[in-house]
Formats: structure tokens, C-alpha cells, sequence
């Protein structure tokens, strides 16, 4: 079963300057140094960790350098790969240049312990390209992207690594003037938003009694890829939750095949595996994307009713661009159990292991993983 990626970047100046009374930490580090303030951000980011160190076998850490993360995940007996490489006092470059470089490693999650300077510096490099989570180290915590406690968020990772279903969530990125604040003013600004995991949101407008209402959420399923879709050519795989998609786009369905659209038209209907790969012979690969689900009760999302989708078009595809629709029933249905590929081709099926994020509901997802149990990672 392939292990969780995690990425780890600490802030070790975060929080500096809460105990000696400056109020924040951005731009006066040696001052509260001086003043004897005391690191906390490895201490905070151990309590995160130490929630998950029963999972320590499943569990890959990309991190930074030393006290950037190194040198406490080492410790902790975690498997550590260093991708940055400092030898000055951490600065807000060193916390871009670092994730940027983690960012390369293919992450499942970006765990990061600081404030909310730490937040903004994050943001500007990942924006919205991996799922987040900060672990609250700073004396300003006003962003929406960290756990209530470094203890709370080791639970949301363990979430993610026992297989329990996590949402995915648009949450701010805060941060206020701290020369202002010193002064006595509060002046907060939004910087953007980044996507976090957070605990399920089973009671929300689109259920009823505590369970959801399948035409409901199949509508919300359908408005969301639907708003997303531009002159990209979408590959509609078969099953009753594409078929949501097709029906709310006007277009005819092949309920148990494959049918291909462009503008929001037809274009194919019914097609081929060989079909397929002739019309996706000269398209830009970038601009193909295959929209599946999931087989009710199995969990399998390749290679069961949907043949045409060959390995040869799989390749083809870039991972990012497989979008994988499902109800949060059909997905707690699975007990925990990971969703399925069986292409026909056995290092594709591994190469496509790994999280995912599901569409749930109109801008609502869940992070889910894709990892074959007959599997072996070497």
C-alpha cells in the first residue's frame, strides 16, 4: 500500500515574541531572543506529530533542513527526506524556497507549525496545489488553515491515515499589520485562501434526516464539474453519478459506456478504447480529463465497467486531471476500505496510487485514497 507523503516545514522563529511581550514575531526575532524568549514551534510541531507516531510505518516525511524540520522528525524515528538545505537563520524566503521544494515531491499533505506570517508565506508558493494544515505556533493565529490545537491537528492527519473520510475545505489566509497592533490597533487583512482537510460535514442544506439525499447531491456533484468545465475534452466514464453530470448538461448519456464532450456538446458517443486514443491523438494532454466514480459497495474506479478506458489512454492523462466523482454515502459504505484500480496494467494501477481529492458535493471534497491492497511498495 503505497505510504502517506507528508510534508513538514516548522517556523522556528514563530511565537517568539508572545512571552517577551512584542505581540508577534515578524521582524523582531533577535529582539525577542535577546529578551529571552524561548522557541516553541519544534515543541508544537512535536505534539502534532506524536499524535500519528502510531502510524509511523505508513508514513513518508518530506521536509527542510535542521530546525526547519529535519532534525525533530529524525528524532521522532519518522523516515526523513531532506529537499532543503539552509545553514542561515530561517527567513520568510527560506519558508518559500523550502516548500517550494517540497512541492516537487508529489505531497499528500503539507503540515506546517508557525503563525500567520508563516501562513502567508505558504500560501504565496502552494496557493491551492496541495491540501494544508497548519499546527498553531504563533502568537497571531487569525488564519482559518490551522488546527484549534497542535494536538487537534495530529488528529486530522491520523484522520487521513486510518482511511476515515476527510473534507476538504477553502479556508482564509489572515494576517494583520503588527507595527499597527504594537500600537494598539487591530487591522486585519485577507490574503487568499488555501485547501485544508477538516472533519466531515455530514449536516449540511443537502441532507435530510441525517442522511443525504442522492438527487440532492448528485445535483451539487453536477454543478460543480460542470462550472469547472472550459473547451477542455472530458472523458464521461459510466456509472449513475457521471450520468448526474451528462443529465444536467442536457446531453444524452450511455449509462454503461463511455461518452466524450467539449463545450459542453457531445462530440462521441459510446465509444471505443481505440476510439478514445484516436481522439485523444492530437489533443494537448493537459487539456484532457477523465471525470469516473466509483462502483457502489467495491470501490473500484478503473477496470470494472469501464474497459474503454484502456491503459494506453490512462498514460496519457495527466493524475491530476482524473477527476473522481462519488456521494459521501457511497464512500463511508467502504468502511475505511481504499478505492480500487484494476487497469489491466499492474505498474499503472501502482503509479495512480495515492490521495485523491473526491468531488462530494458543489465545492465540497474529500481527500480518499487509491491504493490496491495486493500492492507491495518495494
Amino acid at each position: 500500500m503505497k505510504r502517506f507523503r507528508l510534508g513538514v516545514i516548522i517556523n522556528p522563529l514563530a511565537g517568539l515574541g508572545g512571552s517577551v511581550g512584542l505581540k508577534g514575531s515578524d521582524g523582531v526575532a533577535l529582539e525577542a531572543i535577546a529578551k529571552g524568549a524561548t522557541p516553541k514551534a519544534q515543541l508544537r510541531m512535536q505534539q502534532a506529530l506524536a499524535v500519528i507516531l502510531p502510524f509511523i510505518h505508513n508514513v513518508d516525511i518530506i521536509t527542510a533542513s535542521g530546525d526547519m524540520g529535519a532534525n525533530l522528525c529524525r528524532q521522532m524515528g519518522f523516515t526523513t527526506n531532506e529537499v532543503y538545505y539552509s545553514e542561515t537563520t530561517t527567513s520568510s524566503q527560506d519558508t518559500q524556497q523550502a516548500v517550494t521544494c517540497l512541492l516537487e515531491q508529489q505531497l499528500d499533505l503539507l503540515l506546517f507549525a508557525g503563525g500567520d506570517g508563516t501562513a502567508r508565506d505558504i500560501y504565496a508558493v502552494v496557493e491551492d496545489k496541495v491540501p494544508v494544515l497548519g499546527v498553531p505556533a504563533g502568537v497571531k493565529i487569525h488564519s482559518g488553515v490551522y488546527g484549534i490545537t497542535p494536538h487537534a491537528s495530529g488528529l486530522v492527519v491520523s484522520m487521513l491515515l486510518q482511511g476515515e473520510l476527510v473534507s476538504l475545505m477553502s479556508a482564509d489566509v489572515m494576517d494583520i499589520d503588527e507595527v499597527a497592533f504594537r500600537q494598539g490597533t487591530v487591522r486585519a487583512k485577507r490574503f487568499g485562501e488555501m485547501t485544508v482537510p477538516a472533519e466531515p460535514r455530514y449536516i449540511q442544506a443537502v441532507k435530510m434526516g441525517g442522511k443525504e439525499v442522492d438527487e440532492l447531491v448528485l445535483a451539487d456533484i453536477a454543478a460543480d464539474i460542470i462550472e469547472s468545465m472550459d473547451d477542455e475534452l472530458f472523458i464521461m466514464g459510466s456509472g449513475s453519478t457521471v450520468a448526474a453530470v451528462m443529465e444536467d448538461l442536457g446531453i444524452d448519456n450511455t449509462l454503461l459506456g463511455v461518452d466524450v464532450i467539449q463545450d459542453k456538446t457531445l462530440i462521441a458517443q459510446d465509444v471505443s478504447a481505440n476510439q478514445l486514443l484516436e481522439l485523444t491523438g492530437n489533443y494537448p494532454l493537459e487539456k484532457v480529463k477523465l471525470v469516473i466514480t466509483l462502483i457502489g459497495g467495491q470501490g473500484h474506479i478503473l477496470g470494472r465497467g469501464n474497459q474503454q478506458l484502456s491503459p494506453e489512454l490512462i498514460k496519457r492523462i495527466p493524475k491530476d486531471n482524473i477527476l473522481i466523482l462519488a456521494t459521501k454515502t457511497k464512500l463511508k459504505a467502504l468502511e475505511g476500505r481504499p478505492l480500487i484500480v484494476d487497469s489491466g496494467d499492474p505498474e499503472l494501477d501502482k503509479a495512480l496510487t495515492g490521495y485523491y481529492k473526491i468531488v462530494t458535493g458543489y465545492h465540497d471534497y474529500v481527500m480518499y485514497q487509491v491504493a490496491n491492497p495486493d500492492l507491495v511498495e518495494n
